[in-house]
């Protein structure tokens, strides 16, 4: 069906006030049917130009006046655009009513994180990890505490949600929650996609984030020495569920897996590399990313120490791995035994891999980031910048360079001497 559409301000100066203004009115018409409205906006009845539908002049208040009507002007027309775009029927009170927001439902914010994340929980292991599912749970129960906090509501429309609203949000997680910076910054970065979906949807006019910029801090990671990983490896320990711990803790850090990644890693994962050896392919649990690591002597001594282990050889696994907790609460206690005073977890062995088992020897950065599986080399570069040790190993080699180069120099110079 086809629509005649007009849209038109005027005034009505039999309605102007004893200084001589009158309001300006909105009149929509569809198909020779009017719906009519006021603007809330006053003009002099002699700044106003009927021909135009705008104020006349160059002052001020007559630009305010037209940025104005410009403004309802690009909504309407943006109404009026969707209605043909999607095809639905639409009347001069129907437009009018959109551009008043009485035809929109309320849509409240918890409501939309609460399908998002239900969406998310059906597609673990397919687009999402359910590492990932979990932070969304945990931010969506961040931003209910923060409202019924802050607002002392369930829920609020999420047309509600402005830059105060981000700002407020963040520090009530850095002072109530006690998170760090880091953490903070990536829960309101889960909150943001939530934000995101509105405005993609048009049930927010603008991006509150747009002023927001996520600053996360670098942190130093630790990481093992040498020493350390070799004070692991001999120490003897008479409890068995500790020295399984131990094992698949130092096993990780020469292949530099995660936990989730040690933990699902079966005998399929272990293929024949192009050099002849024995390589793990896995695709990594957190970014379904691919790694690809030649298994090492010692990680290849810990899989044959194991290949007979109960869980191993009735079954597809790897190594026994026991529940993340566990093996946590394990490590510190291992760490005291070894006089160890980092806080080990089980993911510092990832850190140590990628710092003194690979970087730290020389292994170039593309290399390491390829067996980390990581999707960006940017990722891998923050293992670099706190090795010293390697800088200095580095400049070392440099010096020896340049004192060789000088002592070739001096003997050239010593010997053209010689020879007038």
């Amino acid at each position: 069906m086809k629509y005649s559409f007009t849209l038109l301000f005027y005034i009505k100066k039999t309605k102007a006030d004893t200084n001589g203004k009158t309001m300006i009115y909105m009149r929509i018409t569809v198909n020779g049917r009017r719906s009519e409205l006021s603007t809330q906006r006053k003009i002099d009845i002699n700044k106003w130009s009927s021909e135009a539908g705008r104020a006349k002049g160059f002052s001020v208040e007559t630009k305010d006046v037209n940025q104005f009507l410009d403004m309802i002007q690009h909504k309407i027309l943006k109404i009026h655009e969707k209605l043909i775009e999607k095809n639905i029927p639409f009347t001069a009170e129907k437009i009018r009513d959109s551009y008043l927001g009485k035809n929109e439902a309320v849509k409240m914010l918890l409501e939309i994180f609460k399908e998002h994340n239900k969406q998310v929980e059906k597609l673990i292991g397919k687009d999402f990890a359910p590492g990932t599912a979990e932070r969304y749970r945990t931010a969506k129960m961040h931003v209910e505490d923060y409202i019924k906090l802050e607002y002392k509501l369930d829920d609020i429309p999420v047309k509600e949600v402005d830059h105060k609203f981000i700002t407020g949000f963040e520090y009530y997680l850095k002072t109530v929650r006690n998170c760090s910076h880091n953490t903070a910054i990536k829960y309101i970065t889960n909150f943001k996609k939530i934000i995101r979906i509105a405005y993609a949807n048009d049930w927010i006019s603008k991006d509150p984030f747009f002023n927001w910029k996520a600053r996360l801090k670098i942190v130093d990671r630790e990481f093992l020495s040498e020493e350390e990983i070799q004070k692991m490896v001999k120490k003897q320990l008479h409890t068995l569920r500790l020295d399984q711990v131990k094992d698949i803790f130092i096993f990780c850090c020469f292949t530099g897996l995660a936990y989730a990644d040690v933990k699902k890693l079966c005998k399929n994962d272990v293929v024949i590399g192009i050099d002849g050896e024995r390589w793990i392919k896995t695709k990594r649990t957190k970014t379904d990313t691919r790694s690809s690591i030649p298994i090492l002597p010692t990680a290849a001594a810990i899989l044959e120490k194991y290949a007979e282990h109960p869980e191993v050889s009735n079954g597809q696994k790897l190594l026994p791995v026991l529940s993340n907790q566990k093996m946590n609460a394990y490590l510190k206690e291992i760490a005291d035994l070894c006089g160890i005073s980092k806080n080990l977890t089980f993911h510092l062995a990832r850190h140590t891999f990628a710092t003194t088992v690979t970087l730290t020897n020389g292994v170039p950065i593309e290399s390491v980031s390829k067996m980390l599986g990581h999707k960006s080399l940017k990722t891998t570069q923050h293992y670099a910048k706190i090795l010293d040790r390697k800088v200095s190993d580095d400049m070392n080699a440099l010096k020896l360079i340049l004192n060789i180069n000088k002592e070739k120099n001096q003997l050239t110079k010593s010997k053209s001497t010689g020879s007038d």
